[in-house]
Protein backbone atom coordinates (compact mmCIF):
# COMPACT_ATOMS: atom_id res chain seq x y z
CA UNK A 1 0.00 0.00 0.00
CA UNK A 2 1.78 3.21 -1.15
CA UNK A 3 1.23 5.81 1.78
CA UNK A 4 2.22 8.80 -0.16
CA UNK A 5 0.45 10.54 -3.04
CA UNK A 6 0.45 13.98 -1.88
CA UNK A 7 4.16 14.83 -3.58
CA UNK A 8 4.34 14.16 -7.04
CA UNK A 9 4.35 11.17 -9.17
CA UNK A 10 8.36 11.28 -9.21
CA UNK A 11 8.52 12.31 -5.79
CA UNK A 12 6.07 9.24 -4.99
CA UNK A 13 8.58 6.72 -7.24
CA UNK A 14 11.69 7.79 -5.28
CA UNK A 15 10.17 7.58 -1.94
CA UNK A 16 8.59 4.31 -2.55
CA UNK A 17 11.93 2.92 -4.21
CA UNK A 18 13.56 4.52 -0.97
CA UNK A 19 10.98 2.42 1.37
CA UNK A 20 11.21 -0.95 -0.55
CA UNK A 21 15.40 -0.32 -0.32
CA UNK A 22 15.79 -0.04 2.63
CA UNK A 23 13.39 -2.91 3.57
CA UNK A 24 14.95 -5.41 1.28
CA UNK A 25 18.55 -4.06 2.27
CA UNK A 26 17.14 -4.51 6.17
CA UNK A 27 15.87 -8.32 5.72
CA UNK A 28 18.76 -9.18 3.66
CA UNK A 29 21.18 -7.64 6.50
CA UNK A 30 19.75 -9.51 9.20
CA UNK A 31 19.20 -12.42 7.38
CA UNK A 32 23.38 -13.06 6.23
CA UNK A 33 24.34 -11.55 10.24
CA UNK A 34 22.41 -14.32 11.35
CA UNK A 35 24.19 -16.92 9.22
CA UNK A 36 27.17 -15.09 9.97
CA UNK A 37 27.14 -15.52 13.80
CA UNK A 38 26.64 -19.08 13.11
CA UNK A 39 30.37 -18.79 12.80
CA UNK A 40 30.93 -17.82 15.76
CA UNK A 41 31.83 -13.95 14.15
CA UNK A 42 30.29 -10.82 14.38
CA UNK A 43 29.90 -9.24 10.60
CA UNK A 44 32.69 -6.25 10.94
CA UNK A 45 34.92 -9.80 11.87
CA UNK A 46 33.61 -11.65 8.92
CA UNK A 47 34.31 -8.64 6.45
CA UNK A 48 37.87 -8.23 7.39
CA UNK A 49 38.30 -12.14 7.00
CA UNK A 50 36.17 -11.38 3.94
CA UNK A 51 38.43 -9.11 2.21
CA UNK A 52 41.71 -10.58 3.58
CA UNK A 53 40.74 -14.10 2.29
CA UNK A 54 40.13 -12.43 -0.91
CA UNK A 55 42.00 -9.76 -1.76
CA UNK A 56 45.31 -10.21 0.43
CA UNK A 57 47.15 -8.43 3.08
CA UNK A 58 46.46 -4.87 3.52
CA UNK A 59 46.50 -1.69 5.62
CA UNK A 60 44.29 -0.89 8.27
CA UNK A 61 43.23 1.97 6.38
CA UNK A 62 42.31 -0.34 3.20
CA UNK A 63 40.19 -2.60 5.54
CA UNK A 64 38.05 0.96 6.97
CA UNK A 65 37.78 1.72 3.10
CA UNK A 66 36.81 -2.19 1.90
CA UNK A 67 34.12 -1.95 4.68
CA UNK A 68 32.95 1.48 5.08
CA UNK A 69 33.77 2.16 8.91
CA UNK A 70 35.97 3.89 10.94
CA UNK A 71 39.62 3.71 11.95
CA UNK A 72 38.72 3.32 16.06
CA UNK A 73 36.45 0.24 15.12
CA UNK A 74 38.36 -1.11 12.69
CA UNK A 75 41.38 -1.17 15.38
CA UNK A 76 38.91 -2.85 17.46
CA UNK A 77 38.41 -5.97 15.15
CA UNK A 78 41.25 -6.53 14.14
CA UNK A 79 42.53 -6.32 17.45
CA UNK A 80 39.70 -8.88 18.40
CA UNK A 81 40.73 -11.10 15.29
CA UNK A 82 44.25 -11.29 16.31
CA UNK A 83 43.41 -12.25 19.73
CA UNK A 84 41.88 -15.25 18.49
CA UNK A 85 44.82 -16.00 16.00
CA UNK A 86 43.07 -15.37 13.01
CA UNK A 87 44.83 -12.21 11.71
CA UNK A 88 48.48 -11.05 12.25
CA UNK A 89 49.91 -7.60 11.83
CA UNK A 90 53.06 -7.47 9.52
CA UNK A 91 55.34 -4.57 8.31
CA UNK A 92 55.07 -3.71 4.94
CA UNK A 93 57.94 -4.17 2.41
CA UNK A 94 57.12 -1.38 0.22
CA UNK A 95 56.74 1.48 3.23
CA UNK A 96 58.37 1.16 6.24
CA UNK A 97 55.66 2.92 7.92
CA UNK A 98 52.88 0.54 6.86
CA UNK A 99 51.80 -2.21 8.97
CA UNK A 100 49.64 -5.03 7.03
CA UNK A 101 47.28 -6.70 8.55
CA UNK A 102 47.16 -10.80 7.09
CA UNK A 103 45.27 -13.86 7.74
CA UNK A 104 46.81 -16.17 9.51
CA UNK A 105 47.42 -20.17 8.57
CA UNK A 106 44.22 -20.34 11.23
CA UNK A 107 42.51 -17.64 9.62
CA UNK A 108 42.81 -18.67 6.06
CA UNK A 109 41.58 -22.19 7.15
CA UNK A 110 38.51 -20.74 8.80
CA UNK A 111 37.79 -18.41 5.74
CA UNK A 112 38.13 -21.87 3.49
CA UNK A 113 35.80 -23.18 5.60
CA UNK A 114 33.17 -20.51 6.27
CA UNK A 115 33.19 -18.09 2.64
CA UNK A 116 31.79 -21.15 0.71
CA UNK A 117 28.70 -22.03 3.43
CA UNK A 118 27.75 -18.02 3.54
CA UNK A 119 28.20 -17.53 -0.59
CA UNK A 120 25.53 -20.41 -0.53
CA UNK A 121 23.20 -18.61 2.02
CA UNK A 122 23.55 -15.48 -0.12
CA UNK A 123 22.90 -17.00 -3.50
CA UNK A 124 19.82 -18.74 -1.63
CA UNK A 125 18.69 -15.57 -0.04
CA UNK A 126 19.10 -14.20 -3.69
CA UNK A 127 17.25 -16.82 -5.48
CA UNK A 128 13.75 -15.23 -5.03
CA UNK A 129 14.83 -13.51 -8.12
CA UNK A 130 16.22 -14.95 -11.50
CA UNK A 131 19.57 -14.74 -12.32
CA UNK A 132 19.27 -12.13 -15.15
CA UNK A 133 17.21 -10.00 -12.11
CA UNK A 134 20.22 -10.41 -9.75
CA UNK A 135 22.52 -9.08 -12.29
CA UNK A 136 20.22 -5.77 -13.89
CA UNK A 137 19.17 -5.07 -9.99
CA UNK A 138 23.22 -5.38 -9.26
CA UNK A 139 24.04 -2.95 -12.22
CA UNK A 140 20.97 -0.59 -10.99
CA UNK A 141 22.28 0.06 -7.79
CA UNK A 142 25.73 0.17 -8.64
CA UNK A 143 24.45 3.03 -11.12
CA UNK A 144 22.54 4.02 -7.82
CA UNK A 145 25.20 4.26 -5.82
CA UNK A 146 28.12 5.65 -8.45
CA UNK A 147 26.54 8.59 -9.23
CA UNK A 148 25.01 9.43 -5.93
CA UNK A 149 29.19 8.80 -4.67
CA UNK A 150 29.73 11.31 -7.12
CA UNK A 151 27.91 14.28 -5.17
CA UNK A 152 30.32 13.77 -2.16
Amino acid sequence: MKTTKQYGKKTDTALSLWVKLARAHDTFAKMTDEDIRTYGLTTPQFGVLECLGHLGPMTLGELCRKQLVSGGNMTVVVDNLEKEGLVGRIPSKDDRRAILVRLTAKGKKLFDEIFVKHAKCVSALAGVLTEKEQGDLALLLKKLGTSLGKRN
